[in-house]
């Protein structure tokens, strides 16, 4: 049966963050993702994790000026050193919450840059923050996200995600499997699982097009969740997408799967 988790960056909007674990607890989430726990303190973050008995599934690394539109450096040339201070402190923090996913956001590509040389920093970065987040019993991940929603984000398509970590050759990277920005980039959802199986570390999922939750666009979700529980998945199941009304009220999808 799948395990859910929710993602906090997008349920719960109308909630200030640290309020949102509670929330997703009392609707009976096991665990919480987010995007960039950064702006808390940790132990505050671990504290409320404990009070309201959540698993941290998963989070990104520091992903630059996100307010400014940056979505991750990994791709960047001229932010390596900033990387690599990055992954000293996402590791700081998966200890402290007890997360053993943290997530690489590629990053958008700059106009007019080079995508061998983004495509060549890119490993190298992953290539240093694998066996340093390896060290500490955590799993690197790198995710696609479409380029319909995101122009220029460097990682677009699975097959993009396949290709690099190939081209990095750990033992400790994996894929980030969204439902959603595969469905709108590459289809073919469950044979890509199934032949990246092996691969994947965590998914996530939201309907198409709209990306709200599951049951509302063309997603076939009872058969995409059946048969990722066929298939033996036994990770968390991300829930990123934006609630058409207030997130308690939309979740009769999830409730089918207790």
């Amino acid at each position: 049966m799948p395990r859910f988790s929710a993602n906090l960056t997008f349920l719960y909007p109308e909630l200030p963050l640290l309020d949102r674990l509670a929330a997703a607890a009392a609707d009976g989430f096991p665990a919480v993702e987010y995007a960039i726990p950064y702006e808390h303190p940790p132990e505050v973050l671990a504290g409320l994790l404990a009070t309201n008995r959540l698993e941290q599934a998963l989070f990104n690394l520091p992903a630059g000026d996100w307010a400014g539109g940056e979505r991750g450096i990994g791709c960047l040339p001229d932010r390596i050193e900033e990387f690599h201070t990055s992954v000293a402190t996402a590791i700081r923090y998966g200890r402290a919450l007890g997360c053993t996913r943290i997530n690489c956001l590629a990053g958008i590509a700059p106009a007019g840059a080079d995508p061998a040389e983004l495509e060549a920093t890119l490993i190298a970065n992953l290539r240093y923050a694998a066996p340093r987040l390896a060290d500490v019993g955590i799993r690197l991940l790198i995710e696609h996200i479409n380029a319909r929603d995101m122009p220029g984000f460097f990682v677009a398509r699975p097959d993009d995600a396949e290709r690099i970590l190939d081209a990095v050759g750990s033992d400790n990277l994996f894929i980030q499997y969204d439902i959603y920005h595969a469905q709108v980039m590459q289809g073919d959802l469950v044979p890509t699982f199934a032949r990246l199986q092996d691969r994947i570390a965590h998914v996530q999922i939201a309907d198409n097009p709209g990306r709200g939750e599951p049951g509302t666009g063309e997603i076939n979700y009872d058969f995409v969740l059946s048969e990722l529980d066929r298939l033996g998945y036994d990770g968390y199941v991300g829930s990123e997408y934006t609630p058409r009304a207030v997130t308690s009220a939309g979740l009769g999808w999830m409730q089918r799967w207790r």
